[in-house]
């Protein structure tokens, strides 16, 4: 069984990826957050600095790409493999109104004849294997049934599907009926991907679909970092290893940005472990409305310490000073 860590926009950086790795070492390979290329090609600032290869070292990564013009996915995968990369993978998933409403992610589901098109010409000018991340179409899944016989006529390395539509959003369960439909139908290897959250989650699923060697996690990594590790070998996550995997994460940050955009970074963070922390509500509420960095800083004091409010700071001293001090670490 092979275990992939789905892209979450402004989450899944090279910084967390690489540190996610360090610290759990479970993951067998991590897709990048999409590159969406324009008429201009080039790549973005921070789109150039999680491809790098010098924050990609020993860590098995795949760009992807958000488009339905051709000759933009193609210049972009070009550059890509300068980069050292061997593998691309093409968004057909992403269910945003933003990008549906351009007719990309799975908006371009509805749109069979340009995509048979656009596959057609990125398979043939791509020099290495294209994977492909898909829902079952746009509005129903129903769609999926025409969608499969044109995905069969290419060699995709990996079709992830996620079995909902576009208009599910993330609403309703996965359609495993339509999934285990689509997994018969396919030509190419199936990934699966959607709510996988839990152990009991990943077991149910195996149970029903023992064939499938392949699983994409998105949310239920984000929540739960030592998820794959514990479907794995049954070692779960403790609160120690949390709080490390918050503290790297801030560090690393730090190091590239100031402490405001530090701090919505890590609000982000534990908006999804917030869950692996059972009554961590309280806490929470009040990471969600710190304005300063110092003041996370003492929230996760207590989630360390196990006290009801951070000790007072001796001497006087500011948390700023504090933390100046290392009084947190």
């Amino acid at each position: 069984m092979l275990f992939y860590f789905a892209p979450m926009e402004g989450i899944t950086s090279y910084i967390y990826r690489n540190i996610h790795q360090e610290l759990f070492d479970s993951v067998d390979k991590y897709f990048m957050p999409f590159i969406s290329p324009t008429e201009m090609h080039g790549f973005k600032k921070k789109e150039l600095r999680d491809i790098l290869p010098e924050h990609n070292q020993n860590i098995s990564v795949v760009p992807q790409i958000l488009s339905n013009r051709a000759d933009d996915f193609i210049y972009t995968a070009q550059k890509l493999i300068e980069y050292g990369y061997h593998e691309i993978n093409l968004n057909l998933g992403c269910p945003s109104g933003t990008v549906v409403s351009k007719g990309r992610g799975s908006g371009f589901l509805a749109m069979l004849d340009e995509l048979n098109r656009f596959l057609d010409h990125i398979y043939n000018k791509v020099p290495v294997p294209i994977s492909i991340k898909t829902r079952l179409g746009k509005d129903n899944p129903e769609e999926f049934r025409t969608l499969i016989h044109i995905f069969n006529r290419f060699p995709i390395l990996e079709l992830t599907i996620h079995p909902r539509t576009q208009k599910d959003l993330y609403r309703n369960k996965p359609n495993w009926d339509q999934f285990e439909e689509a997994l018969a139908a396919s030509t190419n290897p199936v990934c699966y991907n959607g709510d996988i959250n839990t152990v009991e989650d990943f077991e149910k699923f195996r149970l029903r679909f023992p064939s499938v060697e392949r699983i994409m996690i998105g949310r239920g990594l984000l929540t739960n970092p030592g998820l794959v590790r514990e479907i794995k070998t049954g070692e779960q996550i403790t609160k120690q290893e949390l709080l490390l995997f918050a503290r790297r994460l801030q560090q690393d940050y730090q190091a590239i940005m100031p402490d405001n955009p530090v701090l919505l970074k890590m609000k982000e963070v534990w908006s999804y472990m917030k869950n692996s922390f059972p009554g961590s509500e309280k806490i929470w509420k009040k990471i969600k409305k710190s304005r300063k960095l110092t003041e996370y800083e003492a929230q996760l004091f207590i989630l360390e310490s196990g006290l009801d409010t951070p000790p007072a700071a001796p001497d006087g001293k500011s948390l700023e000073q504090l933390r100046e001090s290392h009084f947190f670490d």
